[in-house]
């Protein structure tokens, strides 16, 4: 009754600006004098919630909405909503006023009419809506459609704050009649997918929210319209817009009814936030994910008996990881046939992020799925095969741990017959990666009884391609496998010895060859040698037997070639134990109807090794009793004469070796006597080459010949000997002319002493005349070696000499010299 007399006094305060805002035809000013009334009796004063709830109820209600529907002046609208939000902030019963309230909004809001022009009345507008629905409660049920539509059309504002107070509407109105609210939902999930992209962060987030609360409360069914918008905001560059999408997985996976029927398409979106940059949002998924898989666990307590009570932990598990609990993995595995496929699509996608992001995820459900990966394995490997030659880095690292896990966790029995098999003639060099990656992931003892089987498919696979990156990774893998396997990888030492010959013996593996040694150090030290050459002490003679199969028909472009090479030089003093392979396969393809171009690599390796000979094939001295074959079989018939660059060629490399011989002294005095016939014509005729090396070797050889066995020349070897050396005195190089000199100083000292030397005194006067000619040479060092050469013969004739040179001297530019062998000449004499 109290309240009756306060609101009579009201209204009768208010009749005047009431009957004034009554009026069809009061003015603008008249209509703001009387709303400013109306506020300074109601709303300056001090009134109780039932007097207000009486002066607005009768009174106000009607003429203020009426006001804020319709009124031209934005002042009074702006005043009438004031006044209304006044009356159902502070009214008893604000329900009450929905009948006429909620049409009044509805006109000012929803299309067609819905014309609020001022963004701030608007905002204002769906203010007074949440407060209703914060108010009044189930009261609302009746308006449940009305309220709908005008979030419809909120939602899609153009002002972001009203965008943002639609959404908290959103969930005030479905807390507010959760019962009724699921029959309407469907109708706002259309209105915020169209707003969850808005460039405002905050109003993403608040559409996020709201989703949650409006599938929360309303029709779970909607989840399937939303997902892919909100799997889309994962990839949201603001870390709060991500934290709203896991807080809102998070809750629906604990709390929405139908959750076991979408299980499978929530827990990967879950999951995916683990890998979040940011700490907070990727703790907030494990936090929900462990609430989730317990939850789990308490409601099929029954079904889990058995696992809970023999649940052993895994004796090899992935190191510094968490096990996730039982129920996890169970949400896990018995989802993941529905999951795999698509998140194998999304691994090869052409949107980079999507393709980190699904193979960051790709570990995270293996890690839960333990063995029940093996059902699975033909789909994964797949896709692991495809994923790890992608460009990004990032998806390869993440497929590489992946694919560990699953050497953890399924029998190589499963998991190495299939990626074998992958591995075909020519495997792709992804199957190589991925077969490493379950190697490093297996446990040692797991692997021993595979261990031939994988060391036959690495050396098989060794043959498929020569491209780098494919041999790159087949190196990673025999590194795998001895870092895993130790001391077991020496049943298959020889298997993997043949893969890193291979892989050394590559044209363009610079950076690859101190991997392979430090590989083959690793190899030689698992198996307690000391270092990689005893590897080859072990292996050689298979090994060369090995790339000899096919040796008959090499071209140069045989990749055996280079790994012959390979064998012969990189094992240091080892193949000095292995000649009888080695020269065997040497003397078949040096034959001159061989290839030409591998004819001269394998003369080029041979010289090479012959250079060292003492080092390589001679460690064991046992290199003499091959000197018959390799001159008479391999050297003598290269040294014939052939038209051609590559010919030439082979004639320098051979003349090397020959003189390699010679002059490391493996050729002793005796052998040189047995070969010098074969061998003198083509030396004598190698003097005339194009390549200067190839003439000065060849002077030096003879210089050799006519030292160990000059004595035993006839005169036509004399004779043939001294005119193709002598032509070397006009050589162009300085170098072959010294050499040339001084094999005639060899070729008087053995003259000297032969029987057939007084038939050569004609040959030996015509020499004299030569030789003082070049005392003429242009080089200072030639002279002093002409002249020492005439100093050496002038004990043959001298008077002959002396003859020459008095009718030489006066044509000479160099008399000086004349005169020294004139007196050399007279005190030879004197002392004999």
């Amino acid at each position: 009754s109290m309240a009756a007399a306060g609101a009579a006094e009201v209204v009768q305060a208010l009749s005047r600006p009431l009957s004034c805002l009554h009026e069809p035809d009061c003015g603008r000013a008249a209509r703001l004098r009387a709303l400013e009334a109306i506020r300074a009796e109601v709303q300056e004063r001090p009134l109780s919630g039932a007097v207000v709830q009486e002066v607005f109820g009768a009174q106000l209600v009607r003429p203020l909405a009426r006001c804020l529907a319709g009124d031209a002046a934005e002042r009074c609208r702006d005043l009438a909503l004031q006044l209304l939000r006044h009356g159902l902030s502070h009214g008893d019963r604000p329900g009450e006023a929905l009948p006429v309230l909620l049409p009044a909004l509805a006109q000012r809001l929803c299309p067609p009419q819905g014309a609020e022009p001022s963004e701030e009345l608007r905002l204002g507008l769906v203010q007074l809506l949440s407060l209703l629905l914060r108010r009044c409660g189930a009261a609302l049920v009746p308006y449940l459609a009305e309220v709908i539509r005008i979030l419809q059309a909120t939602l899609l504002d153009q002002y972001a704050e009203v965008r943002r107070e639609s959404c908290s509407c959103a969930v005030a109105c479905a807390e507010a009649m959760p019962e009724h609210f699921h029959m309407q939902s469907e109708s706002l999930i259309k209105p915020l997918m169209q707003t969850i992209s808005h460039q405002h962060y905050r109003v993403r987030v608040d559409v996020i929210q709201a989703t949650g609360a409006v599938i929360q409360f309303g029709n779970g069914k909607s989840v399937d319209d939303v997902l892919s918008h909100l799997a889309q905001r994962l990839f949201d560059e603001i870390p709060k817009v991500r934290h709203a999408v896991t807080t809102v997985i998070g809750e629906w996976l604990l709390h929405l009814r139908d959750r076991y029927s979408y299980f499978h398409k929530l827990i990967p979106l879950l999951l995916g936030s683990f890998s979040d940059e940011i700490p907070e949002n990727a703790k907030l998924a494990w936090t929900y994910w462990e609430k989730i898989g317990l939850q789990w666990e308490k409601e099929n307590e029954e079904d889990l008996k058995d696992k809970m009570d023999f649940s052993v932990s895994p004796s090899h598990y992935p190191k510094g990881v968490t096990r996730p609990g039982l129920g996890c993995r169970e949400l896990v595995s018995r989802n993941l046939s529905k999951i795999l496929p698509g998140l194998c699509h999304d691994i090869t996608d052409w949107v980079e992020s999507t393709r980190v992001k699904a193979s960051q995820l790709l570990y995270t459900l293996l890690l839960h799925a333990e063995d029940h990966i093996t059902q699975h394995m033909e789909l994964l490997l797949r896709t692991l095969y495809q994923a790890c030659l992608d460009e990004e880095s990032d998806v390869v690292k993440n497929c590489v741990k992946a694919a560990e896990l699953i050497g953890t966790f399924v029998s190589p029995k499963v998991s190495l017959r299939l990626i074998t098999s992958a591995f075909g003639q020519t495997p792709k060099p992804s199957c190589i990666m991925v077969l490493t990656a379950v190697i490093r992931g297996s446990p040692k003892e797991i692997l021993q009884p595979h261990l031939t089987d994988l060391g036959n498919t690495l050396s098989q696979a060794g043959r498929g391609s020569e491209e780098a990156f494919y041999m790159e990774q087949l190196l990673c893998c025999v590194r795998a496998l001895i870092e895993i396997c130790q001391e077991d990888c020496k049943e298959i030492s020889l298997q993997l010895m043949k893969v890193l010959v291979t892989v050394m013996a590559l044209p363009y593996s610079q950076h690859l060859k101190e991997k392979v040694e430090e590989t083959m150090s690793s190899l030689a030290e698992v198996q307690q040698l000391d270092s990689f050459l005893c590897l080859y002490k072990q292996h050689i003679i298979q090994l060369l037997e090995w790339i000899s199969v096919s040796h008959d028909s090499w071209t140069c472009y045989s990749p055996e070639i280079l790994q012959l090479d390979v064998i012969a030089t990189h094992s240091g003093p080892v193949i000095g134990e292995a000649l009888n392979n080695f020269i065997l396969i040497l003397k078949t393809c040096l034959q001159p109807n061989k290839d030409p171009q591998m004819r001269l690599k394998l003369f080029t390796v041979l010289s090479q090794l012959l250079q060292k000979g003492s080092e390589t094939v001679n460690s064991q001295g046992l290199f003499p009793s091959y000197l018959e074959t390799v001159i008479k079989d391999i050297l003598a018939p290269n040294l014939q004469w052939h038209a051609g660059r590559t010919a030439a060629a082979i004639r320098t490399t051979a003349v090397s070796c020959l003189w390699a011989l010679i002059h490391c002294e493996i050729l002793a005095p005796e052998e040189i006597l047995k070969v010098k016939d074969g061998l003198m014509p083509q030396i004598i005729a190698a003097m005339d080459e194009d390549s200067k090396t190839t003439r000065l070797m060849a002077c030096r050889i003879v210089g050799v010949l006519l030292k160990v066995c000059g004595r035993q020349f006839d005169e036509d070897n004399f004779t043939k000997t001294y005119t193709e050396v002598l032509k070397r005195l006009d050589d162009a190089s300085c170098d072959v002319r010294l050499a040339a000199a001084r094999t005639l100083a060899h070729w008087f000292r053995s003259l000297k002493d032969s029987d057939v030397r007084s038939a050569m005194e004609a040959q030996v006067e015509f020499l004299y005349q030569e030789l003082l000619i070049h005392l003429d040479d242009p080089e200072e060092k030639t002279q002093k070696a002409v002249l020492e050469v005439l100093k050496e013969g002038s004990d043959l004739y001298p008077e002959l000499l002396v003859r020459e040179i008095e009718g030489a001297v006066h044509k000479h530019r160099t008399p000086a010299y004349c005169n020294q062998l004139l007196r050399h000449i007279q005190s030879a004499r004197e002392s004999a």
